[in-house]
């Protein structure tokens, strides 16, 4: 079975004006079509940050721009940017888009792992929340942010290590991030 198909290269350009160490404009439309025939379009001049996977896993999974995975954080950020975009659907994409561009079938489920705990983990926060602004009140203590951190990567832990039992096909490894999600 085919796990889908890019465009291409995309074309971008680093942007100094918004988040510069993380934004790219595309400066030509960018897709992948996924297995079912769904064609994800990043459209030209969309600013992109790459990754969506949390920066607390960034040290176990790769900083957003390196790996394999780099065209598939594309289409997944216009997606998950993007109003009638389902999440599960736009994170399913993003695994299969992983496999497309070279990821192994056990760095996509991780990969896919790491995408749905951040959308757990924003479903969780208030709206506006920010983890620097959240400081607990006793200095001697850590930050709410440094906390946070700490919970993301146990939950991916315990996630990683039950999808190294789990079969490689998709309903599986979506079934065993969700499960451990839920908990």
């Amino acid at each position: 079975m085919s796990h889908g198909q890019f465009s291409g290269n995309p074309t971008t350009e680093w942007m100094e004006e918004v988040d510069p160490d993380r934004g790219m404009k595309l400066l030509a439309e960018f897709s992948f079509v996924d297995p079912d025939g769904r064609k994800w379009v990043a459209p030209k001049d969309s600013v992109v940050n790459g990754a969506s996977i949390p920066e607390a896993l960034w040290s176990s999974v790769g900083s957003p721009y390196t790996g394999d995975y780099r065209r598939a954080s594309i289409v997944h950020d216009i997606a998950c940017d993007t109003p009638t975009v389902n999440r599960a659907e736009a994170d399913k994409m993003f695994y299969f888009a992983c496999l497309a561009g070279g990821c192994s079938k056990p760095q996509a489920k991780l990969l896919y792992a790491g995408v749905r705990i951040g959308a757990w983990r924003s479903s969780l926060l208030p709206e506006g929340y920010v983890p620097e602004a959240a400081a607990l009140p006793e200095p001697k203590l850590p930050s709410q942010h440094t906390i946070d951190a700490l919970v993301v990567r146990a939950k991916y832990t315990l996630i990683a290590q039950k999808l190294a039992e789990t079969p490689d096909d998709f309903e599986a490894i979506e079934a065993a991030v969700d499960s451990e999600i839920a908990r």
